[in-house]
């Protein structure tokens, strides 16, 4: 059974939706290509304690990754970028063209923008980590001033470790 959580965050309201136990969403208000809210289910607090503990922890800087059972629902394409995604280090970036030469088979860094765009699960998958060309911050689905802090975070927290 699919349900949602809502949680505030430094960065704004996130909403968290799972569909037996694993999460499939992770959504900004005004996020560019969230689903249909009806498609969240009906909200419950239950089932998200440990996605919400370790978000706490990354905005804190104390956690570098995600350990949680996670489900993103795409095609084969779009699975095997956010792979890539989910492997970029912490505290790092990597551009669009990086990726698209990752990917391979004649990939254009457009069109792993337009998957890195799509990605359901914003932070847990860090997309954020994907730049434009020479490092320019290009477009985030919850904006580019949750971009920007969400790297600088990053930044800041490498340094420490």
């Amino acid at each position: 059974m699919t349900t949602h959580t809502i949680t505030d965050s430094p960065i704004g309201e996130l909403t968290l939706v799972a569909d037996g136990g694993k999460l499939t969403g992770m959504y900004f208000p005004h996020h560019w290509y969230a689903p249909d809210r009806a498609a969240f289910g009906p909200r419950s607090d239950a089932g998200f304690e440990e996605v919400t503990e370790q978000l706490a922890e990354y905005f804190v800087g104390g956690r570098k990754s995600f350990d949680l059972a996670l489900e993103p629902r795409g095609v084969a394409f779009q699975s095997l970028v956010w792979g890539l995604i989910g492997e970029i280090p912490y505290g790092q970036t990597v551009t669009y063209g990086d990726l698209a030469r990752e990917v391979g088979g004649g990939a254009k860094p457009k069109d792993v923008g337009a998957v890195v765009g799509r990605n359901p699960l914003s932070v847990i998958v860090p997309c954020h980590r994907v730049v434009g060309k020479d490092g320019r911050l290009t477009g985030y689905a919850g904006g580019l001033a949750r971009k920007r802090f969400l790297l600088d975070l990053e930044e800041r927290a490498a340094r420490l470790f």
